[in-house]
């Protein structure tokens, strides 16, 4: 019988019968390590939703835009007044009779006329425009949605102009028309109205203009263009979705990151899934823990429908209530604050987790799980792990907080795998990682997740997890890490520490890279794995390291198959064997100046023919950026034998991929 272990460490005994001919005994001498590895982390940070890997091109599209989010803000942000032709009217931002209670602000325009007023040939009408993100990128030949609510207030139905246009250069010049198309408003309550445009030439920088066409009053909401050609046609960005597709991941932690316990805001601003499931319209939009906003079109929903593409296993994580102990400053502060839910509200936040529980993996008939069914998915997405908190101080209100909610959860559902939290900066001696592992071996948690952000040089010297007790229950999701740069000899010192990972993969079963996405122009945190403008992701050189171990997952580790001559702690490697794919993979890496050589005994697997020999190198404080991406991986096919020595060229990450 196939038996898998619930934290992700794989098979201690390989599949007999009917999947024998779909896996393969493992030779002895290997050591059964977690498959799940690699994943990803996805937190709306450096505008990673909205113009990032939510196709959406309209900015501020529900005018939800304040002051609190960012000084200057208002409704009106991302959107400007149109008048061609000398038109005349104004328009104005209200909150009286909107779609919906959680999509409170609309926009009113008052029409007072739409001809011009001599005899002029250019464009008509009153209305608006938005330039998206640093422009609207559109593609000759493709095809956008428009929609949009709009409602008659006053006057005759009105015929609406939708266009797609880019500016020209000289006086008076009307824009150059890419498409357009003809909407009309015939009802005095809320509708939807939709049209497709389809240009007819590429162009960075267009814009979506609005023009109302017939005088009087109409009121406009949730204005949205959105490529019709998106990732599985699901809404999501296609290039960055493949990227991500491309690395290979075994499951996506989300939301949060800070995002999800309001960052320093409070407790107003704490991310709650129920208001990210709905309709787009009844979807409460939230000012990002990074000082913007963030409109939820990219909700739950729609994160468990990625990871169900990529073949993923999700990992939401939800608040505890405690805040982050950056609120109101406190990073600052010598005694850093949280704030906390009152034990007595506490059930509240226990109700959410149930529910969201039953969201997942509830059959139709239940309450939340008919509102997964109702939004386009009736069969369950088969949740297994929960995360609880997220890098929060492990304070005495912290620990009553958490094992209330634990418990809770874990008697309603024993079968979630909760992950924990070490606390922010998870390293021995640090107050809070340690007693988050007093806690975690307390309640026999399943899983911590530890973050840490360090110099290169932490990653090129220390093997953290060579000396963690083998008899924990407790495993290791080392949720967020990285090199504090982006050059090669970066990715490399992250390569030797996720060979030490890998070896320690009966320890560890978890890892995710931080931040995942960063966009061009509004980049809150440096590094990043993919840095994006609008026409294309530029992939780092550690997007690449992981996309390498992304690629060589595997059920076994065998330690004795490489020694590497004159080895020093700028060397490290792994030996991983995928007895599904019957693929063996040998990973070695060299962040010295110097050639080194290794000697490789592969002789206890049988099939050693050929590999596929992929490297990644180059000069050590070379980097991929917007202007050059000089560092990709090369592949190459070799022969091999079992017994042979290879070259480890200096700066360089070296796979070999057997099949068997």
């Amino acid at each position: 019988m196939n038996r898998r272990l619930f934290f992700g460490v794989a098979l201690l005994a390989v599949s007999i019968g009917a999947n024998a001919q779909k896996s393969m005994s493992a030779p002895a001498g290997g050591k059964a390590i977690s498959d799940e590895l690699i994943g990803i982390f996805f937190e709306d940070i450096s505008s990673s939703a909205d113009g990032g890997l939510y196709a959406e091109l309209t900015q501020n599209g529900s005018f939800e835009y304040n002051p609190t989010e960012r000084d200057g803000w208002g409704p009106g942000t991302a959107w400007q007044m149109l008048r061609p032709g000398h038109s005349l009217g104004y328009m104005q931002p209200r909150m009286d009779q909107p779609i919906h209670p959680n999509n409170p602000t609309y926009m009113r325009l008052y029409i007072e006329r739409t001809k011009e007023f001599y005899d002029y040939k250019g464009w008509k009408g009153f209305g608006l425009q938005n330039n998206g993100f640093d422009g609207i990128s559109v593609k000759a030949g493709a095809k956008y949605d428009f929609s949009v609510f709009m409602r008659n207030v006053k006057g005759d139905n009105k015929q609406v102009r939708i266009a797609l246009t880019v500016p020209q250069q000289g006086f008076m010049r009307d824009p150059k028309l890419l498409a357009d198309a003809t909407i009309t408003t015939d009802s005095k309550d809320w509708k939807k109205y939709a049209c497709t445009l389809t240009p007819k030439e590429d162009a960075p920088n267009a814009q979506l203009q609005i023009l109302v066409l017939t005088t009087g009053e109409v009121d406009i909401d949730m204005v949205s263009l959105m490529p019709q050609d998106t990732y599985k046609g699901h809404g999501l960005r296609k290039d960055l979705a493949q990227a991500l597709a491309d690395l290979h991941p075994r499951f996506m932690r989300f939301p949060g990151g800070c995002v999800i316990h309001g960052g320093g805001d409070g407790f107003w601003n704490t991310y709650r899934w129920k208001t990210t499931v709905g309709p787009k319209e009844q979807r409460r939009g939230l000012k990002n823990t990074w000082g913007y906003h963030q409109s939820m079109g990219l909700g739950y929903f729609e994160y468990f429908q990625f990871c169900e593409d990529l073949n993923m296993e999700p990992v939401p994580i939800l608040p505890c209530g405690v805040s982050c102990q950056g609120t109101n400053g406190g990073w600052g502060m010598k005694d850093q604050a949280q704030e906390v839910v009152p034990m007595s509200e506490m059930d509240e936040w226990v109700q959410d987790a149930l529910d969201l529980i039953e969201w997942a993996n509830g059959d139709a008939s239940t309450k939340w799980g008919r509102v997964r069914a109702e939004a386009g998915h009736p069969e369950p997405f088969n949740l297994k792990y929960l995360g609880i908190g997220n890098e929060e101080r492990i304070s005495p209100e912290f620990i009553e907080r958490f094992k209330y909610i634990y418990k809770k959860v874990r008697e309603a559902h024993p079968e979630i795998v909760i992950v924990g939290t070490a606390g922010p900066g998870s390293h021995a001696g640090n107050p809070d990682y340690d007693n988050a592992w007093k806690l975690a071996e307390e309640l026999d948690m399943p899983i911590i997740d530890e973050h840490y952000y360090e110099p290169r040089e932490y990653f090129l010297k220390t093997r953290q997890y060579d000396n963690y007790p083998r008899d924990r229950k407790t495993k290791v999701y080392l949720g967020e890490y990285a090199a504090k740069d982006k050059k090669l000899i970066d990715a490399l010192a992250e390569a030797l520490y996720l060979l030490h990972v890998e070896r320690n993969g009966d320890v560890v079963c978890m890892t995710s890279y931080a931040p995942l996405f960063a966009r061009k122009n509004a980049t809150n945190w440096n590094p990043d794995m993919i840095y994006f403008d609008n026409e294309r992701p530029y992939l780092t050189c550690s997007y690449y390291v992981q996309q390498m171990f992304g690629q060589s997952a595997g059920q076994y580790y065998y330690g004795d198959c490489v020694s590497i001559k004159e080895k020093t702690n700028l060397q490290e490697q792994s030996v991983v064997l995928n007895t599904k794919t019957r693929q063996l993979f040998v990973k070695i890496c060299n962040a010295d100046s110097q050639k080194k050589y290794a000697d490789l005994n592969l002789s206890r697997f049988k099939g050693v023919k050929t590999a596929v020999k992929t490297t990644l190198k180059g000069k050590p404080e070379e980097e991929n950026n917007y202007e050059t991406q000089p560092i990709a991986p090369k592949t190459e096919t070799i022969k091999m034998t079992t017994k042979m020595t290879v070259d480890l060229e200096p700066y360089s990450f070296m796979m070999l991929t057997i099949q068997l």
